[in-house]
């Protein structure tokens, strides 16, 4: 008994010294949460206050327009404003969200023009639907608030990459613009919508980052994410490609890691691709349902030419026209080509350089609803740089205010020009 009493209070007398010992790992811990904490809460809030400003803006010129109660719900109508957030692309992306996929070349009999085919929606990438459908079934909200929630949460993880991005390369100040330039950008008004834009930008970013800080394997997953959320991830892909190799060349890290994220990389895209070619019983359906049925297709530029040289002499006899909106879409396209000189400039990484080039192509480069071409070019995050780059010399306060007034304008050339004036 003594034996056994005097072991207890040795292993007693021990456990003050040995619970000490635990806590400075778990203080660790919140220290750590505190500094992340407090890193991230001002690009956050500085970005979720100029999203608010345009948001409030939009909503305000929509609901004093009205026009949104007469339209088709699929088409931008609805009983309230905020409806017309879930119309057009919000549409098929809940729809897909519900019922699934069904992938098929349906010709529409006796048709000779353009649309020969019907839309269906195998068109849309499967990411996206298949969050909204995991956040619906977490939460409890129908298809139109989980895809909200999706597109809100993936936009603020789109700031936080661009702003870690621009912070990589320059400094934070430089950082908290470039998210600043990401809620009040042309094409913003689908970054709190029920499109798939947010989301593929914060992968996007975040895969570009983790090139910049030599991650490869979870640039190669981000990068193969970004595949089953948009076609234009093939953009991202080459990037990713193109960076690894000059590592690979470079000898800086390895062999297995960069050849990892270069195969990777383009699983999802091509895994897609293959299944609705599958599935439709030919290889390249998904192109063929593309100039079919929503006549966007690789045209080496003709339709962009076409509208640009129609637009300054007030013609709208092109494809697709939507004047307003086509108006807005063709000065974005004329400041993306002014800034691209400026980012090659600031010399960043070839991951970007490339990114930027390739998506500019595939945009440009391809027949479509030219008024989209403000969203489509939303994901060019990197040409914020060069903005960022002046923008850091301002003042916290007179950044705000700069942004602020963009902010406003963006509710009505992001937000209103695209969801009532033209097709988002």
């Amino acid at each position: 008994m003594n034996e056994t009493t005097t072991r207890t209070s040795t292993w007693n007398a021990r456990l003050p010294e040995q619970l000490p010992g635990a806590a400075p790992e778990h203080d660790d811990r919140r220290q750590r949460l505190r500094r992340t904490v407090k890193r991230h809460t001002p690009v956050l809030a500085f970005y979720g206050t100029l999203k608010l400003i345009g948001f409030a803006s939009f909503m305000w010129l929509l609901h004093s327009a009205g026009n949104y109660r007469t339209k088709n719900p699929r088409f931008g109508g609805g009983a309230h404003a905020w409806d017309v957030l879930a119309s057009w692309d919000g549409w098929w992306y809940q729809q897909i969200a519900i019922h699934g996929y069904h992938p098929e070349l349906v010709r529409i009999p006796g048709a000779t023009g353009l649309i020969t085919l019907e839309g269906n929606s195998a068109a849309f990438f499967p990411l996206y639907p298949a969050l909204i459908r995991t956040a619906s079934e977490l939460t409890g909200l129908g298809s139109y608030g989980a895809g909200l929630l999706v597109s809100v949460l993936a936009s603020f993880a789109a700031a936080l990459g661009i702003h870690a991005v621009a912070a990589h390369l320059l400094d934070r100040r430089a950082g908290l613009a470039a998210a600043g330039l990401w809620a009040v950008w042309p094409g913003s008004g689908v970054e709190w919508a029920v499109y798939s834009d947010s989301l593929f930008v914060a992968l996007a970013a975040w895969a570009c980052h983790a090139v910049l800080t030599r991650r490869w394997l979870t640039a190669g997953l981000l990068t193969c994410a970004a595949g089953l959320n948009r076609p234009t991830a093939a953009a991202l892909i080459a990037a990713v490609a193109v960076a690894a190799l000059l590592a690979l060349r470079d000898r800086r890290d390895g062999i297995p890691r960069p050849l990892a994220a270069m195969v990777v990389a383009p699983l999802g895209l091509l895994a897609y691709l293959g299944w609705v070619g599958r599935r439709m019983g030919d290889y390249g359906g998904y192109f063929k349902l593309q100039s079919g049925a929503w006549a966007h297709e690789w045209d080496y530029g003709r339709q962009t030419l076409d509208v640009l040289t129609s637009i300054p002499v007030g013609h709208t006899t092109y494809l697709f026209a939507w004047p307003f909106a086509d108006l807005i879409s063709a000065a974005v396209v004329l400041l993306g080509c002014a800034l691209l000189p400026l980012l090659i400039r600031l010399r960043p990484p070839a991951v970007l350089i490339v990114y930027t080039v390739l998506t500019v192509v595939l945009v440009l480069g391809s027949q479509q609803i030219f008024s989209n071409v403000s969203r489509y070019l939303l994901p060019l995050f990197p040409l914020f740089l060069p903005l960022a780059a002046a923008l850091r010399r301002l003042g916290l306060a007179h950044q705000f205010i700069l942004l602020g007034i963009a902010a406003l304008a963006s509710g009505s050339y992001a937000g209103y020009a695209l969801f009532e004036l033209g097709v988002p």
